[in-house]
């Protein structure tokens, strides 16, 4: 059975950094493709970022690039999010998302909230 677990959500100040992680149980490493979305509140849900089958090629949402970062260690089910110079605008649930052999399983999300 498949699992897809976010953690590392928090409070944290306008330029902080945060990491999130995404735990998945259940399929090979490196031979599913993961993203990030997110949603604020009264938002719809949107794209931050994406790593592809076996981590080679990455993509970001205009709003993240420069600031996250997405990886899967080798040898690793767990996809991160690292999060740097946080804005408030940052402020949502983000959620992992992994694809393999045509479906799709998510996670319950995690809550990021960026506030001084």
């Amino acid at each position: 059975q498949v699992q897809v677990v976010e953690s590392g959500g928090d409070l944290v100040q306008p330029g902080g950094s945060l990491r999130l992680s995404c735990v998945v149980s259940g399929l090979p490493v490196n031979r599913y493709a993961a993203h990030w979305f997110r949603q604020a509140p009264g938002k719809e849900r949107e794209f931050v970022a994406a790593l592809s089958i076996g981590g080679g090629t990455t993509h970001y949402a205009d709003a993240v690039k420069g600031r996250f970062i997405i990886s899967r260690p080798d040898a690793q089910n767990t996809v991160y999010l690292q999060m740097n110079d946080l804005k408030q605008e940052d402020t949502a649930i983000y959620q992992c998302k992994i694809f393999w052999a045509g479906v799709e399983y998510w996670g319950q999300g995690t809550q990021v909230t960026v506030s001084s």
